[in-house]
């Protein structure tokens, strides 16, 4: 069973009696950064943040982020196909890679450390092995792209009447030629007002009933130029948009407290320990909609219920963890499923964005998941592994396999 950094949300690191652990926690060595190729050459143990310390260093940085990369490693990302923070700019982990060696459930080793972008010459294996969880190889190292890396930036949090604002705003900034947005993500008000709370966070500044905060990073030529193009934009667009209030980081130290008001999420399950969480993505448009019926799915549950909701707008990828006494009273669990999962496939969404399937996802594979899809994902891993050695009784399920 492979192990990385064992930073999953869903089970897929988990090992059972008697089954042999592939640790990548050897494979550490960053091996070659090329700045005129903007790549690297890496181990699958190194670090998301110890590559992107070292990247800095020439000016680059990977094109993908997330709040675990002090522990993330680069060969779990691909195991799982992370997003991250930068998605909705760069793409997900597979757009990052451009080649990988991996071994194999038969013992050979597939080397195929392509250092280029434009390879067309036949099916391109690795992408076979990218969101595989580890079912059909074992990744070893990787070739990733890099991106320029501007610490020039401006921070800001505005209020926003709903997602479809906050697309209003992206879309604007984005659009902007001298400015490159960073990151846009989208707190709805429980969950920005407890994390808030959690970390002494004052929101003095934000009117009460704002439904959910945007939070924005942007770059520029320089600093000053970031922050003004920020509040100009902010200002020009304030009514159009229903903003309600807003506050632009006045320091660095500002800007990092902004972002852990959205990565440090702890707090959720000091107060809710029980509370089950969720990874599913819709198209951007359909945001509110969604987020509005989860609501009402989740009260005719039981109407104590609630959720958490946050996430990557600018991809329509969500986060939510369902809170409330009884969540994980006998019998609800799977309602509860079904009131996150319910619709998702129609909009066009997944209901797994970037965590993966693992174990905690299993119903949700068979259930929500793409028929189709999943009988040719059969079909390759009895190809390439036939005697089940590599991750075992997960990810490709068959609906007629038992539970293990």
């Amino acid at each position: 069973m492979p192990q990385g950094g064992r930073t999953g949300l869903v089970g897929g690191g988990i090992s059972r009696p008697g089954e042999l652990i592939l640790s990548t926690a050897r494979l550490d060595r960053i091996e070659a950064i090329d700045p005129l190729a903007r790549t690297v050459t890496v181990g699958a143990g190194v670090t998301l943040q110890a590559l992107q310390e070292a990247t800095a260093d020439v000016g680059l940085i990977p094109g993908i982020d997330l709040a675990a990369r002090g522990s993330a490693t680069i060969g779990g990302m691909i195991a799982t196909n992370a997003g991250g923070i930068l998605a909705f700019r760069n793409g997900v982990m597979r757009h990052q890679v451009l080649g990988i060696e991996a071994v194999m459930p038969d013992g050979s080793l597939v080397s195929d450390l392509t250092r280029v972008l434009k390879v067309s010459a036949g099916p391109d294996i690795k992408q076979l092995l990218i969101g595989s969880e580890g079912a059909y190889g074992f990744v070893t190292r990787a070739v990733l792209k890099l991106e320029s890396f501007n610490p020039m930036r401006a921070t800001a949090l505005v209020g926003v009447p709903d997602a479809t604002a906050a697309l209003a705003l992206i879309a604007h900034f984005r659009s902007r030629p001298a400015l490159q947005l960073e990151g846009a993500e989208l707190m709805w008000q429980r969950y920005l007002r407890d994390s808030a709370a959690d970390k002494g966070f004052d929101l003095g500044w934000l009117e009460a009933d704002t439904p959910a905060i945007l939070l924005m990073e942007v770059s520029a030529g320089s600093e000053a130029e970031a922050r003004e193009a920020l509040e100009e934009g902010l200002a020009a667009l304030w009514e159009e948009h229903g903003l309600t209030s807003g506050i632009v980081a006045a320091s660095l130290d500002q800007a990092r407290r902004f972002w852990a008001l959205r990565e440090d999420g702890d707090f959720m399950y000091r107060h809710f320990p029980a509370a089950p969480s969720f990874d599913v993505s819709v198209p951007p448009g359909a945001l509110d909609g969604y987020v509005d019926g989860l609501r009402q799915r989740l009260k005719a549950v039981d109407p104590g219920f609630d959720a958490y909701v946050y996430g990557h707008v600018a991809d329509g990828n969500l986060h939510i963890s369902v809170i409330g006494n009884g969540v994980a009273a006998p019998g609800v669990k799977e309602p509860i499923e079904d009131a996150v999962y319910t619709g998702v496939a129609e909009l066009g969404g997944s209901f797994s964005a970037e965590h993966g399937v693992g174990t905690e996802k299993r119903r949700a594979y068979l259930s929500y998941g793409n028929a189709s899809r999943r009988a040719v994902a059969q079909a390759i891993k009895a190809a390439l592994d036939p005697k089940n050695l590599f991750n075992p009784g997960k990810v490709p399920y068959r609906a007629d396999a038992p539970r293990t």
